[in-house]
């Protein structure tokens, strides 16, 4: 396992673990690239339809040649000093930043002058940069963006949103965690759950198309395979760092089995939650593994994901009823999810009957809500 990168240089080099490159945790390194991948999914598709004819351009007009105003001087000054406060105390004080990054970045310590400096600089450089271009006599311009031109926007709605309700969602699939720490449980690196994410996801990027007037549903069936591709990818995070998103404990393997062991059942060793017992000899930083070998969720998850996302992809040209392909995700999303949750390890709600966990709930709404969205999308075509 690799709980940071500094494991993986490890492996592959024989460098010391729990070196300066140990504060890239490797979940965290995992989401970015899964959000870039999203990206890139979501724009190919999106500039497919485009160039079929199914978005038209939102013409936007915007003004060259003003000079910098006081909000974007001071902005840019202000981004500087966050910068130099906190860099140049990081890199006097690296071993405590390396113990927890999170307390350091969130904490009131820093470095005033460099700040102040950073501030300065920052705030110059907007100053003469917008003073560079500026016109005699500033003019308005026109031009033409498709919506495939908004990805970078579009990618950190989603990934701001998406972050941060996965973070609420899990909180309020464990609280007690949540009130014993508020700050580092809210601001940790671990406890996501997916679904929230997906849901608050979707509600940011609703409300920036909504605000550009691009179409829903041409653009829904073009993030479908781009969510459950990043989110497969993600899950390659999830097994890699060894995040607690694993199974319960493993049934004897049977005769049948003819792939490698470890498939079936995983012990996690050196994971990143430092859970189970301690490996014998080991001196670093993370040195426990899991005492009874576990199914490896993650993996199977992975498989499964990257199936759906070839499926998704490889459809989308022939299905031409708007919305049919997102509804498609949601049923096979939930139907993959419900059944996972049979064989890994988390929350159950005891008060409920059959004591579901929070995913088994939404992924039997995704899979309905699916049923039905094809259903109901079908008629509406076939009645226009």
């Amino acid at each position: 396992m690799y709980p940071d990168i500094s494991y993986f240089f490890h492996d592959i080099f024989g460098t010391q673990p729990d070196n300066w490159t140990s504060v890239f945790k490797t979940f965290g390194v995992m989401l970015v690239v899964a959000i870039l991948s999203a990206a890139l999914f979501f724009y190919l598709e999106l500039k497919r339809k485009a160039e079929e004819g199914i978005y038209q351009p939102t013409i936007v007009k915007t003004t060259i040649g003003e000079p910098a105003t006081i909000w974007e001087i001071a902005s840019n000054a202000l981004f500087g000093f966050l910068v130099g406060f906190k860099l140049v105390y990081i890199f006097q004080h690296f071993p405590e930043f390396q113990n927890d990054a999170a307390a350091v970045l969130l904490s009131g310590k820093g470095n005033w002058l460099a700040g102040i400096g950073l501030a300065a600089v920052f705030g110059a450089m907007r100053w003469w940069e917008k003073k560079k271009h500026a016109l005699p006599k500033p003019k308005e311009v026109t031009s033409n963006l498709y919506p495939h031109d908004r990805i970078g926007d579009l990618t950190i709605i989603a990934a701001v949103t998406g972050i941060l309700g996965a973070k609420i969602f899990a909180i309020l699939e464990e609280p007690s965690g949540f009130f014993s720490d508020p700050i580092g449980t809210f601001f940790s690196g671990s406890g996501l759950a997916i679904y929230g994410g997906l849901i608050c996801g979707y509600l940011g990027v609703t409300w920036y198309m909504r605000k550009h007037n691009i179409p829903f549903w041409p653009t829904a069936d073009a993030v479908a395979p781009a969510l459950i591709i990043s989110y497969g990818v993600g899950r390659i995070g999830c097994q890699l760092a060894g995040d607690g998103d694993w199974g319960i404990d493993a049934a004897a393997m049977p005769d049948w089995w003819f792939l490698p062991d470890w498939l079936w059942a995983y012990d996690y060793p050196h994971n990143v939650n430092k859970a189970g017992v301690a490996i014998e000899g080991c001196q670093w930083l993370h040195c426990t593994h899991l005492a009874n070998p576990v199914y490896p969720t993650p993996l199977y998850e992975v498989v499964a994901s990257f199936l759906i996302g070839g499926f998704l992809w490889a459809i989308r040209k022939r299905v031409k009823v708007p919305g049919v392909i997102f509804f498609t995700y949601l049923i096979l999303n939930g139907f993959e999810r419900f059944w996972i949750e049979k064989i890994r390890v988390n929350e159950v709600y005891e008060s409920l009957p059959f004591q579901p966990t929070q995913a088994e709930i939404i992924a039997v709404i995704f899979f309905l809500v699916g049923i039905a969205g094809v259903i109901w999308r079908k008629r509406v075509h076939a009645s226009a």
